[in-house]
């Protein structure tokens, strides 16, 4: 007659010995090696710790109305102006007070400017070629997600040519440029101070290069990124020169310093997963080791009781 499996149930077997035995020894050795070994794989695989993290944000940015132009003739010379008294009362002949207007627009209504229209008009001399144009834009610039971080920023606009300009336009992306991590929390106006001195009457303090040289120095900063300039040639009689920027304010990949949790979520979810395998493989072992009695032990499985 054909038999087949009805029922079927694990035997529970326990294995005992003393504590100075060779068992004991290889249980321990096989504990430590099950927790110890898959942290040190985990760490020498790199990338245990996390060293840094990133997210992606658009910045909250607001252009100050604070410029800064010099026009560049013919002959080394130049005309300027700025938002800046002690500036312009430098420039004494070379000042030339030109009309600019602004204007910055929430594209897609979420609460955050996303571009800033520019459109300046410098009254020229007739006789006056202009080759050269240098242009500051000031903007304060903030962050919230992690780090509520807010800094004064500035974007330079700029453009050379051997033929005499009409009209300048560019269009770009006010980029940020990060040196250093943020924290993942709290509050950072390290780099919210002025850039250029308004208050100095020392020609040296409106220096472009030493302006420059101060602001490069900060672990954060901004710059214009516009790839394709026009210059416009033949302007007319009497009229301006006019220079017209269109600036977009993009979404920015911010790195930071995870925090403490952050750490560990990471490291832990590493660590778990190789210990997973460690727990199954060590299993294995132990149970040919014992059941194979390869370490002397006392083997007792359960007492089986009848009642007639």
């Amino acid at each position: 007659m054909a038999v087949f499996e009805i029922f079927s149930h694990a035997e529970l077997r326990k294995y005992k010995t003393t504590i100075c035995s060779k068992a004991t020894i290889f249980q321990i050795i096989v504990f430590v090696l099950t927790l110890v070994a898959p942290l040190l794989i985990a760490h020498r695989s790199q990338g245990f710790w996390q060293r840094y993290d990133l997210y992606i944000e658009q910045p909250e940015v607001h252009f100050k109305h604070q410029i800064l132009v010099i026009i560049e003739t013919q002959n080394n010379d130049y005309v300027a102006w700025s938002t800046y008294q002690n500036f312009n009362q430098m420039q004494q002949s070379h000042l030339r007070v030109p009309v600019v207007k602004s204007r910055e627009e929430d594209t897609n209504r979420d609460g955050k400017y996303d571009v800033l229209y520019v459109t300046m008009e410098m009254p020229m001399l007739d006789t006056e070629n202009v080759l050269g144009v240098k242009l500051i834009l000031l903007f304060d610039y903030k962050f919230h997600k992690f780090t509520s971080f807010q800094m004064e920023s500035l974007a330079y606009i700029h453009h050379e040519s051997p033929l005499p300009g009409a009209q300048l336009s560019v269009v770009g992306d006010l980029k940020l440029k990060q040196k250093q991590f943020l924290a993942h929390k709290g509050t950072d106006i390290r780099f919210n101070t002025s850039i250029l001195n308004s208050s100095s009457v020392f020609a040296e303090a409106f220096d472009l290069s030493k302006i420059f040289s101060t602001y490069t120095s900060r672990n954060m900063t901004t710059y214009f990124d516009g790839q394709f300039p026009i210059w416009k040639t033949s302007r007319g009689a009497g009229l301006p020169f006019v220079l017209q920027a269109t600036m977009h304010y993009p979404e920015e990949t911010v790195y930071y310093l995870p925090g403490f949790w952050q750490l560990i979520k990471w490291a832990w979810v590493q660590y778990v997963a190789i210990l997973l395998i460690f727990l199954f493989v060590f299993e294995k072992v132990k149970i040919f080791v014992f059941q194979n009695q390869i370490v002397n032990t006392i083997v007792e499985t359960p007492v089986k009781s009848h009642q007639s």
